[in-house]
């Protein structure tokens, strides 16, 4: 998909298809009105009459309108325009997106940002059009032997604003915007893959291969000699029942000065994820193959990076296994010793991405890292308190944590602030080990993150926990990406502070 900025403050454009907006109670939008006197007052007539209503999701196509340079034109309903924000823009351009691919257009112009929306510059909302159109456009690999959809003909997109120096703040959004969609079809496409293929090998073949693709990123996977010479030792429980070797991807951009501190970004990969001994239940076990989801995150965020050339160091560190049961995997009551040293008693082997990602977490304290952030599918409980609209956010620093909440507001890929703390703690004490892997149900994802507090103290340290927002189930069933957009504008943000 192409995208690109132009200044057409007359609505004269010629295109296969012209997208205007149209309000609820406030009548026609800035692009609307311009081009109704085009068409001697026919918008407007369609407004009053109740023929278009302007309700947000209402859609309306006029093929070839008299006096309109584009050869047809796509009525969207905004909403109300007192009320009209961030959320309605998003959703008037996801409606026009669904519209606009059955038209047959091959290239259509956008003159939604023309919309003064509360709160958001034209940077953003020509970003706003390149994300949304990535993510509605996202075909799923899949493996059927049936005959393939036709890609919609759409494949050049012109976002219109009013003068110059407005088109130069919406191609960088664009660029933005195209290269956040990157980074999040890299990681949809990684978590819906089935887990006979992406395996933890797959994984680390990909990640090599987008080191490849961008010269900025160095990568070194580690198999399971050189995780067990880093005396890994929750790490390797949890691979230990799967014929299925492990892999720690390490990644290293660097876009800042060799001084810099990086930024570490660790997701959890379990490619497939039984539960082990502790078996889940088998309704949808199936769905336990998006249990990579924050690693597919972390690397689709450093290609999205990677493509933007940001000027900040990065170190991504995916931790990468199966957890399955056999005769020789992890059991209830067994207890290991971690990279750090502290000993864990396993009371669930279903808890396992702690056991992975508190390995990982000692492992980012040789690059001296500014900030860690964690990415991980990590409890259910996290989305009976939150369902799937919000990630939980944990951190021991304020201001780190801040700075990703405001991140997620400002994607529109929100978190929402968890506690953690030495109360969370208490309820995994162990009587044979320093800490157990679970604490109970209360607090479920509270205590999950205390556990990995454990093994981040002096750092400045955060936890994303993504199992309600990283995939739908039933007939959406699929990965959403996220929280790539949430990361990137994270590092963006980051970028411009320094």
């Amino acid at each position: 998909m192409e995208f690109k900025a132009i200044v057409d403050a007359k609505v004269g454009h010629e295109a296969g298809c012209a997208v205007v907006g149209v309000y609820e109670d406030g009548g026609l939008g800035v692009a609307a009105r311009r081009i109704d006197g085009q068409l001697d007052g026919l918008i407007a007539k369609l407004h009053g009459g109740g023929d278009f209503s302007g309700k947000l999701g209402d859609v309306l196509l006029l093929p070839a309108p008299a006096g309109a340079a584009a050869a047809r034109l796509l009525l969207i309903g905004l909403g109300s325009r007192s009320g009209f924000g961030r959320k309605q823009y998003r959703k008037a351009l996801q409606f026009t997106v669904q519209s606009l691919v059955k038209t047959g257009a091959s290239d259509a112009v956008i003159y939604l940002a023309l919309e003064p929306v509360a709160d958001l510059d034209v940077h953003y909302r020509a970003r706003a059009v390149a994300e949304v159109f990535c993510v509605q456009l996202y075909k799923i690999p899949d493996l059927k032997t049936s005959a393939k959809p036709k890609a919609p003909r759409l494949t050049s997109v012109s976002v219109a604003v009013a003068d110059v120096r407005a088109a130069k703040a919406a191609a960088e959004g664009l660029r933005i915007g195209a290269a956040v969609g990157s980074g999040t079809t890299l990681s949809r496409d990684l978590a819906n893959l089935p887990p006979n293929i992406c395996t933890p090998t797959y994984l680390g073949t990909r990640a090599l291969a987008l080191a490849k693709k961008f010269p900025s990123i160095k990568t070194k996977v580690l198999d399971e000699s050189a995780i067990k010479a880093l005396k890994m030792g929750a790490f390797l429980a949890v691979t230990q029942g799967s014929d299925q070797p492990p892999r720690l991807i390490v990644c290293e951009y660097q876009g800042g000065k060799k001084s810099a501190a990086p930024v570490c970004l660790i997701g959890k990969g379990i490619t497939f994820d039984s539960g082990g001994i502790s078996l889940k239940d088998p309704p949808t076990m199936d769905e336990m193959k998006f249990d990579m989801s924050g690693g597919a995150t972390v690397l689709g965020t450093l290609r999205t990076v990677a493509e933007l050339k940001l000027p900040i160091n990065l170190v991504v560190i995916v931790p990468t296994c199966e957890n399955m049961p056999s005769g020789g995997a992890v059991k209830p009551a067994d207890i290991v010793t971690s990279m750090s040293g502290q000993t864990v008693e396993i009371l669930n082997t279903d808890a396992e991405g702690r056991l992975i990602l508190c390995d990982a977490i000692t492992y980012s304290r040789r690059f001296k890292p500014a900030a860690v952030i964690d990415v991980a599918t990590l409890t259910g409980a996290c989305i009976v308190a939150l369902g799937n609209h919000y990630s939980g956010l944990m951190s021991n620093n304020e201001a780190l944590a801040n700075e990703l909440n405001a991140a997620g507001l400002r994607a529109d890929d929100r978190a929402w602030r968890l506690p953690v703390g030495e109360e969370y703690v208490e309820q995994l004490k162990s009587n044979f080990a320093d800490i157990a892997n679970v604490g109970g149900r209360e607090g479920g994802a509270s205590t999950a993150a205390s556990f990995l507090s454990k093994f981040a103290k002096d750092l400045a340290w955060a936890h994303l926990d993504v199992a309600g927002t990283a995939w739908l189930g039933g007939a959406q069933k699929g990965s959403t990406g996220r929280p790539v957009p949430l990361l990137v504008d994270f590092l963006l943000n980051r970028t411009r502070a320094t």
